[in-house]
């Protein structure tokens, strides 16, 4: 059988189908041709063993007529270098909810996806405007806080010991030792040595305080134990019972920093102390509150700041951070790792919170902390990030069947959310994110 051929005057006859592009007219000018390997082609792509329209008979992709034309090259989807699309804000995520930060390449796509196809991100948000807050609620036990161990140092037998709960204040008994009193008195150095005439120091000046606020006087409140520091001490030696020396024997007065609360009692009347035994132990007397967190919520928590207290009947009080420490954990079971804990002591602000709490001794109750607020601001779910090849961040913005990255400044992590300003970036504005 006769090959079949077609002149060039035939093909240039030839209609052109209704809608067809330049380029596809290219392509099929010439059925004898095969159109060369597209962008997304893979490494073989240059040759083709298929079988000619016209000849029926294998040929490769370079058996090509001398007088063909040349076909129009075909239409590749166009590359791009891609910026890492963040599933998390690197390490900026781990700062403000312990979330593992994480990165990807956001590169092509699965074969066979509409959004491979288009070139569309496979998900997109909208940019809300919205208040973001950095809070977390946690559980808290009602109590009186930490509690201090008041150890002996005068030896002797114990003669007299508070009740549990009872309240000492300034200038009271804490306990007696061979029926002399062990005084407490306010300031936040405890006592470490005797104190007498020549001394200097911050506890020197803490004892002339408790002394002037006893009603004593002749001595200057500072640094100096002077003569009249030491008169005041003999005077208030005398009204306690004791030898009038004029020195402050180490043990004879326990400085907390304000009126103690008796929490327990570690020795009995009738016992023997000295130097390191245990005696009692003390809290504050205003009811406070122990929370624990994780290390990676530890930002949350700063000494001073406000807290909410929910208590068990439903009501809320203002409270305040007071003091902040770190704790080792020991794993539980063999090879466990330890793990370290943040407790976190947050009082009870004012009489009108004290009073609604008083009811309560030892309840659960849930703390509110805010770390951070940021009021009417534009955000983005946080997965909508990504990390910019000239670096910072920025999102991909989706315009019908376009996009573009359009870098951006960002502020407030909170709750998935992240607070983002940029360029063209308004609420509505559509944004790519991970399927």
């Amino acid at each position: 059988m006769a090959e079949a051929s077609v002149t060039d005057d035939e093909r240039q006859g030839m209609e052109r189908p209704a809608g067809t592009s330049a380029s596809a007219e290219g392509r099929r000018a010439d059925p004898t041709v095969t159109a060369g390997p597209r962008e997304d082609d893979g490494p073989d792509a240059g040759t083709d063993d298929s079988v000619s329209p016209a000849s029926g008979a294998p040929r490769s992709g370079t058996d090509v007529a001398p007088d063909a034309p040349v076909p129009a090259p075909a239409r590749g989807r166009r590359s791009r270098r891609r910026p890492l699309r963040l599933l998390a804000a690197l390490g900026v995520l781990a700062a403000v909810g312990g979330a593992a930060a994480a990165g990807t390449q956001f590169g092509d796509r699965g074969s066979g996806s509409e959004s491979e196809d288009s070139g569309l991100p496979p998900a997109t948000a909208e940019v809300a405007r919205q208040t973001l807050r950095d809070s977390l609620t946690a559980d808290g036990e009602l109590g009186y806080g930490t509690s201090v161990t008041a150890t002996g140092r005068i030896p002797g037998t114990v003669t007299r010991l508070p009740d549990a709960d009872e309240r000492i204040t300034r200038g009271e008994d804490l306990y007696r030792v061979d029926d002399t009193p062990v005084a407490l008195m306010y300031g936040s150095v405890p006592a470490y040595r005797a104190l007498r005439e020549g001394v200097e120091g911050a506890d020197v000046k803490q004892l002339e305080s408790n002394l002037e606020a006893l009603g004593y006087d002749g001595f200057t409140v500072d640094d100096d134990f002077t003569g009249g520091t030491a008169d005041a001490v003999r005077e208030w030696q005398e009204d306690q019972g004791l030898e009038e020396t004029g020195v402050v024997d180490l043990g004879r007065i326990v400085f907390a920093p304000a009126a103690v609360r008796v929490d327990s009692l570690e020795t009995e009347e009738g016992a023997a102390t000295g130097p390191g035994q245990k005696v009692l132990s003390y809290t504050a007397t205003a009811q406070a509150v122990t929370v624990e967190l994780d290390t990676a919520d530890q930002r949350l928590a700063k000494t001073g700041s406000k807290v909410t207290v929910g208590l068990p009947d439903g009501t809320s009080v203002d409270g305040r951070v007071s003091g902040i420490t770190t704790e080792v954990v020991a794993g539980e079971g063999a090879g466990a790792e330890p793990t370290t804990q943040v407790k976190v002591l947050v009082v009870l602000d004012g009489e009108k919170a004290q009073k609604a709490a008083e009811s309560y001794v030892l309840a659960s109750v849930d703390v509110s902390f805010t770390a951070g607020e940021r009021e009417n601001v534009l955000t983005v779910p946080v997965a909508a990030l990504v990390a910019l090849p000239e670096g910072g961040f920025g999102v991909e913005v989706v315009e019908g069947k376009e996009t573009r990255y359009v870098p951006v400044e960002t502020g407030l992590f909170a709750d998935g959310r992240v607070e983002i300003s940029g360029d063209g970036i308004a609420v509505g504005t559509i944004v790519g994110v991970p399927g």
